[in-house]
């Protein structure tokens, strides 16, 4: 497989590496409200809403409850609004019990950046793609401004935004681990690496009619490293396709050089789009080091599953049943969830997503190396 391998140390260099940023001093953004962008990693109920609801145990560990996310508990999106004091986004396709004052997730389980055919679709992989998302989100600013200014009472107003906060407003994009996983599956090594350009191109034509629509401040995550999701792992894989964390080589190069071409593309985006502030996080970075870090700080190895039965190529996901020589098999989750770094083979548990969430916000992983609460602040493109 030819294409351009850039390491993890060179990764997180490259972040030290960055742009400067004028006005370091000035004082922290206003968000009043944040737009995310996604698939499952940072879904909140729009999945749930549109197709068949998260059971149980998924939000147990935080919700006591269901609550639509991928998780035992709180998702990466969710410390953020925490951390910006905003309270957890309602999904844009949920229509109870939703307030969008201060924004909307868009996000949906199985998304793609790029569209996927008719037969993608019926094998797990979400309709509502990066574009798709993009004019659910041109059609709920034009219509929550219309019944804004219609409404006469406050009481009609708290649950809707206001139209002067969309251009303050914090748009999140964390999508593009299932392109990788749709490449992984229909197509050739070369098939896929050419398709790359494209699929990077459309994430930027995202941003370029966001930005077009009002949008000023990104926050823009890479593809995590897709080659140590234990859903692979627990498949008989050969040593020699492991690298030193146990993760697949392999899958993980294709998302290294994804994220080397999206990062180049948000520092192009800097100079065409020029009243953005885009901030590129290096999720893969964070995601790895905690990764490699897994019993240092306090988890289990980050092979293991909490949620599923996998073994002897029995594989029975988080939640479901299976009638095995006559007896029942429940994949439930495991006694601690806090000690895990997987939820589900596929999604981090609230643990995990804790402490990936305190190190990508506070800058440690971001160009410009700001924290999230000045991504309002351009860098210099001297």
């Amino acid at each position: 497989m030819e294409m351009v391998k850039v390491s993890v140390v060179a990764l997180i260099l490259s972040v030290l590496s960055v742009q400067t940023v004028e006005g370091k001093d000035f004082p922290p953004c206003n968000f009043r409200s944040v737009y995310n962008f996604g698939d499952s990693n940072s879904d909140t109920g729009g999945g749930s809403a549109a197709f068949y609801p998260a059971g149980p145990p998924s939000g147990e560990t935080f919700f006591g409850r269901p609550a639509g996310r991928g998780s035992d508990g709180r998702l990466i999106i969710d410390f953020i609004a925490e951390h910006l004091g905003l309270p957890h986004l309602s999904p844009y396709l949920d229509s109870i019990g939703t307030s969008y004052r201060h924004g909307a997730n868009f996000a949906v389980g199985g998304s793609t950046i790029r569209p996927q055919n008719e037969s993608m679709s019926l094998n797990g992989v979400s309709p509502f793609s990066l574009n798709i998302q993009f004019i659910q989100y041109n059609q709920f600013k034009a219509r929550t401004s219309y019944l804004y200014n219609q409404a006469k009472k406050n009481y009609y107003r708290k649950h809707l935004p206001r139209t002067q906060d969309f251009s303050q407003a914090l748009y999140v994009i964390d999508i593009g681990q299932n392109d990788m996983a749709a490449g992984f599956r229909l197509k050739n090594d070369s098939e896929f690496q050419a398709s790359m350009p494209d699929i990077v191109e459309q994430l930027a034509e995202a941003v370029q009619n966001l930005y077009d629509q009002g949008a000023r401040i990104f926050w823009i995550h890479n593809t995590g490293p897709i080659g140590c999701l234990p859903v692979t792992l627990h498949y008989h894989l050969k040593p020699d396709e492991l690298d030193k964390q146990g993760c697949l080589k392999s899958q993980n190069d294709f998302a290294v050089e994804f994220n080397r071409q999206l990062k180049d593309r948000v520092i192009k985006l800097r100079t065409e789009l020029p009243d953005a502030a885009l901030t590129y996080v290096d999720m893969y970075a964070a995601k790895y080091e905690l990764i490699g870090k897994a019993k240092q700080q306090g988890f289990v190895d980050a092979a293991e599953i909490c949620c599923g039965f996998h073994e002897d190529d029995i594989h029975v996901y988080c939640g479901n049943k299976m009638q095995l020589n006559g007896t029942e098999i429940y994949a439930g989750s495991c006694e601690d969830p806090s000690k895990y770094i997987s939820w589900d083979g596929v999604h981090y548990t609230e643990a995990a997503n804790h402490w990936i969430a305190n190190h990508i916000i506070n800058g440690s992983f971001s160009d410009p190396p700001l924290p999230i609460t000045h991504a309002c602040h351009k860098p210099s493109l001297e």
